[in-house]
């Protein structure tokens, strides 16, 4: 292995540690106790060091959110791989979907809740934000129903979606309640 090789390798696992450091910090003590000197501190590096790899806290943010975009997607596509019919798919892709938000509040807001400098919905969007909603749309597409694309009904399902998700964490719906209103979505929107 060349000098170089062992310098972009040893790069990689300081980004890494970063990002996991951030996200772990966030998803203990919320996004406002990640600071860079709170992680500098962490990793046992300088600041100047940290700021090597990200030009600051927003893009930090977007690292964690593309992270958990990856495993959203992941956690949506396993879910949905082993249900059977339309209706069991959808079901299985909100459940996973909520089960991923209450899980990893921090890389859930990271992806929809903070600003970490990352298209959304347009041509420069980064690759694994598409793929997480290529997950749902693959699911979501077979149900759109007739007139109704698939791309507005994924997007239509996924604000329902983020809203329960929303709601539920912040203590304002019931969480013995999340299956009947997973039942009561898939129902009304899911007919086709």
């Amino acid at each position: 292995m060349s000098v170089q090789e062992r310098k972009q390798r040893e790069r990689a696992e300081r980004e890494r540690l970063i990002v996991a450091t951030a996200r772990e910090l966030a998803e203990q003590q919320g996004w406002d106790a990640v600071t860079t000197r709170r992680l500098a501190e962490r990793i046992e590096y300088s600041q100047p060091v940290l700021y090597s790899h990200f030009r600051g806290k927003r893009e930090i943010i977007g690292a964690v959110a593309l992270q958990g975009a990856g495993e959203m997607a992941v956690a949506v596509r396993a879910a949905t791989a082993a249900a059977t019919g339309p209706r069991e798919r959808v079901a299985a892709l909100a459940h996973a979907y909520l089960d991923f938000a209450a899980a990893n509040p921090a890389a859930y807001d990271a992806l929809f809740q903070l600003d970490g400098g990352l298209a959304y919905a347009q041509e420069d969007t980064p690759e694994p934000l598409k793929d997480a909603f290529a997950a749902l749309q693959e699911t979501l597409g077979e149900v759109a129903g007739d007139g109704v694309g698939p791309g507005l009904f994924t997007e239509t399902f996924w604000a329902c979606l983020h809203g329960l998700a929303t709601l539920t964490r912040a203590g304002r719906l019931p969480p013995e309640h999340t299956k009947a209103r997973v039942d009561l979505l898939v129902d009304r929107l899911a007919v086709h």
